[in-house]
């Protein structure tokens, strides 16, 4: 494969010697908040999956989550691109963007502890039945915000140093981690019945709710703060005047996504072969006698730990070109015979050490090639076309997300 000449890295861009001063990082620990943020929710839904299989033990709980999350997560960044297309009609400011979809993050996060108040006790099968519908309905919301927030974020953040986009990426995998580990306290520090159940699940969203209204509270101090002030003014007179509202022209956008190609189809394949194995195969596909409704929260855990791992990774060591990260983003395919292995091969396979050690290596694999092509992308062109970049990565990052999490229900064949 040959890499397209636009796609190495021009040094003088990395280059941070003139760059101003980042006092005590709280520009950079405010992008990792927010990067949390975008992705609380999502992980908040699909690590809650011991509760919402014991209540719908009828549903493929966590691939339905991951259908109806992506495809309105992919609605919305389509929505954005056409919009933003237009010079007539202006888009709103990425701060109140993000702030809008925060506050939709919060709302979708409260329904479920509100429902299981209000429908405690109801379990005959029409009752069962709209809760599920409306749960369902909240996580297609998230998914909405998500995509409104992540998209925002994303090229917003293009536009700034790459220490700032790893800060993101490393803030998404800390998402999965910190949710993650909420869960598992919540559940093991209460006693294991169904209330017991349902009132750490309660706690659990809570908890979920108040780490988004920290976001808020970021989003609306990070403009305020100097450095970012001083980046933001380095942008080239002409697109400055026309912040927030630029629009981005059909073909301009088609052209920079034709210098990045190889960078969005990387970004592509990484994230249908994650969503067509995470969380709907390790949630359902797998058992343990010995975990029981404990293996899939622990599982879940390690793919979230080795993501996080990855991404942080990327602040030690992120390579000159992107020759290698496409190479490997394609040569993740073999995660499919192997997974295959953990429920029709040898009886060792179907163990779960492999299946644990298999799990934290798709999570490596996919939070370190993320980090490292996200960073890489937007310093491949012009300072001008870094939130184009930044916008276009998104997307086909989604448009995977939609592509894997369909292909997650050919397990069940």
């Amino acid at each position: 494969m040959e890499t397209h000449p636009s796609l190495k890295v021009n040094p003088d861009k990395n280059d941070e010697k003139n760059d101003p001063k980042d006092t005590y990082n709280i520009a950079y620990i405010i992008h990792f908040l927010l990067g949390a943020g975008c992705l609380v929710p999502w992980n908040a839904f699909i690590t809650a999956v011991d509760y919402f299989n014991c209540l719908y033990p009828a549903n493929h709980v966590n691939k339905v989550f991951s259908v109806g999350y992506m495809s309105a997560a992919i609605t919305v960044l389509v929505i954005l691109l056409c919009w933003s297309r237009s010079s007539r009609i202006n888009l709103p400011s990425v701060r109140a963007r993000l702030n809008f979809g925060q506050g939709l993050f919060i709302l979708a996060l409260m329904v479920a502890p509100v429902t299981d108040w209000i429908d405690h006790g109801n379990e005959t099968g029409t009752g069962l039945n709209v809760s599920f519908v409306v749960l369902v309905s909240m996580v297609m919301v998230s998914g909405l915000a998500d995509g409104l927030v992540s998209g925002s974020l994303i090229g917003a953040t293009g536009e700034l140093p790459g220490r700032y986009m790893q800060a993101v990426l490393a803030g998404n995998a800390t998402a999965g981690l910190m949710v993650s580990t909420l869960r598992i306290v919540t559940k093991a520090s209460l006693p294991h019945t169904q209330n017991g159940l349902r009132i750490s699940t309660q706690i659990y969203f809570v908890f979920s709710s108040v780490i988004v209204l920290l976001c808020v509270i970021c989003t609306n101090v990070l403009d305020k703060l100097p450095v970012i002030r001083c980046y933001r003014n380095r942008i080239p007179v002409d697109d400055q005047a026309n912040k927030p509202h630029k629009s981005i022209e059909t073909n301009n956008f088609w052209e920079v996504v034709k210098k990045i190609r190889w960078l969005v189809t990387s970004v592509f394949f990484i994230y249908v072969v994650s969503l067509s194995i995470f969380p709907g195969y390790l949630s359902e596909n797998v058992e343990s006698k010995y975990f029981k409704d404990w293996y899939p929260i622990l599982l879940i855990t390690t793919f979230n730990v080795g993501d996080f791992l990855g991404k942080c990774f990327t602040a030690v060591y992120v390579p000159r070109g992107t020759r290698g990260a496409i190479w490997c983003s394609m040569g993740r395919v073999v995660f499919y015979p192997l997974f295959t292995g953990c429920i029709r091969g040898p009886r060792w396979m179907h163990m779960e050490a492999p299946v644990i050690a298999l799990t934290f290596v798709l999570g490596l694999t996919n939070g370190y090639l993320t980090s490292v092509l996200m960073i890489l992308a937007p310093k491949s062109v012009a300072i001008e076309e870094s939130e184009i970049v930044g916008i276009a990565m998104q997307t086909f990052l989604v448009v995977g997300l939609v592509v894997g999490s369909a292909f997650g229900w050919i397990w069940n064949l």
